[in-house]
């Protein structure tokens, strides 16, 4: 105790060139964080959440959770937008359709960047000082990421991007589709060893998740040119299918099918594409849980009067699994399902059977490499890897309608510090990359290894 006061007395009289200061990339704020609050030269101390503010490069300025981007994306000859539009956002006179289109929403869509991943990735560049490493890390933020809308704060950035992608639609005269994941639901996480959820059930959560969608909604009816495709919530409904054991998961059932069921209500009635998240081959695939998992979501679709436009599943999101391998790993063993397209031949008769559509996304944007689990439960920050099979509508099963980039690659899954009240011990195991700093912040050395081990090379 006599030592500690003598250091914060000496620090108080030391020049202050002399105090400590966190790197970029570093942490610098947050609940119960006793180091630096300064940053090093070129980075500025930038909130993230209550836990974790980080030392982000003073050219991007930009939080993972609070702060508005400063730039927007742009179009290029290409499908990919790359040159930033001109003039503020100006309201579309189309009115949106009630009528989905038969087929695959993908198609004949140009995707909208992501303005925050695609700024997380220039300034994570800059810090590479190999040459080639960094031209590859470069070419990442021109990959088409989801947008992630997990807390209600960062709702209102949805109307900046819808406004930018009908800019880009009038500017260009090419057709925009704009990707978001809905994420917030009250008791998050329920099985997880620690939630980040920002609502509680016992807290009002179901009325505030249901504020939460009537933003989502109020936003995407402003511009009702853009085409929007969600993935509905996550490792939510999965939960129901296997962890109704933990009180937590068994607590929040109703509430979770309650609030899933208004959010793809009304969505539909602004004419998003949805799909619903389905865990991935090594949770719901399992033989066993094939059939309640079908029952599930036909279940909630039809409790929802079978929403139009509700096209099916979204698989592997944030994991790490390949749509098909020549050979199983042996973590999978025992599952005759043992990669995502066998988990979706598996799954899809059985949701036609239910009356639910069987068409599928899955997430391959860090699945690039294979055999790197210690169990097929490891999801935090895997060691060893790397960006995976771009975003396409070229896939190996009709049944896929494409391959997307869900889980931006870079952002943080969790926390190594065993002293944060959001550690989950999955991050601590000995295949997750430590030190990594609170989920969703920026992990800088992680991205350059997925940068280093793309498969197919970037």
């Amino acid at each position: 105790m006599f030592k500690s006061a003598s250091l914060a007395v000496l620090a108080s009289i030391l020049p202050a060139f002399v105090v400590a200061q966190s790197p970029v990339w570093g942490q610098c704020g947050g609940q119960g964080w006793t180091g630096p609050t300064t940053c090093a030269a070129g980075s500025t101390c930038t909130f993230s959440n209550p836990y974790y503010s980080q030392c982000l490069p003073s050219s991007s300025s930009v939080s993972s959770s609070s702060t508005r981007p400063t730039t927007t994306p742009s179009t290029s000859p290409t499908s990919r937008p790359t040159t930033s539009p001109t003039g503020s956002p100006t309201s579309p006179v189309s009115t949106p359709t009630s009528t989905p289109d038969a087929g695959n929403p993908f198609v004949g869509y140009n995707i909208f960047l992501s303005p925050l991943y695609s700024q997380e990735v220039t300034a994570a560049a800059a810090l590479i000082s190999d040459a080639t490493l960094k031209s590859k890390a470069l070419s990442v933020a021109n990959i088409p990421t989801f947008i992630w809308f997990d807390t209600v704060e960062k709702v209102p950035l949805l109307s900046q991007y819808l406004g930018n992608a009908s800019a880009l639609q009038k500017s260009s005269g090419e057709k925009y589709l704009v990707q978001i994941v809905v994420y917030d639901l009250p008791d998050r996480d329920c099985a997880a060893a620690a939630s980040n959820g920002e609502f509680s059930i016992a807290d009002n959560g179901q009325a505030n998740y249901f504020n939460y969608i009537d933003q989502i909604v109020a936003a995407i009816k402003q511009f009702p040119d853009v085409r929007v495709v969600a993935v509905i919530e996550p490792d939510s409904l999965a939960n129901l299918v296997t962890n109704l054991s933990v009180q937590k998961c068994a607590n929040a059932a109703t509430t979770y099918k309650a609030c899933v069921t208004y959010a793809i209500e009304q969505l539909n009635s602004v004419g998003v594409y949805m799909y619903l998240d389905a865990g991935h081959a090594g949770w719901l695939g399992w033989p066993a849980n094939l059939s309640p998992a079908a029952q599930l979501f036909a279940q909630l679709y039809q409790g929802a009067n079978s929403p139009e436009f509700v096209r099916g599943l979204a698989t592997n999101v944030a994991n790490y699994n390949a749509i098909s391998v020549s050979t199983p790993d042996p973590i999978t063993q025992g599952n005759p399902n043992y990669d995502e397209l066998l988990y979706i031949q598996a799954l899809a008769p059985m949701l036609s059977q239910s009356g639910f559509p069987a068409h599928f996304i899955v997430d391959q944007g860090r699945s690039g490499v294979q055999n790197i689990r210690q169990q097929w439960g490891d999801w935090c920050n895997v060691k060893g890897a790397g960006f995976g099979t771009r975003p396409t509508t070229s896939t190996v099963s009709s049944l896929i309608d494409s391959v997307v980039w869900v889980k931006p690659g870079g952002e943080c899954d969790g926390t190594s510090n065993t002293s944060s009240p959001r550690y989950d011990y999955h991050c601590g195991l000995s295949d997750a990359d430590q030190p990594a700093p609170e989920a969703g912040s920026w992990f800088q050395e992680y991205f350059q290894n997925l940068v280093s081990n793309a498969n197919p090379p970037l």
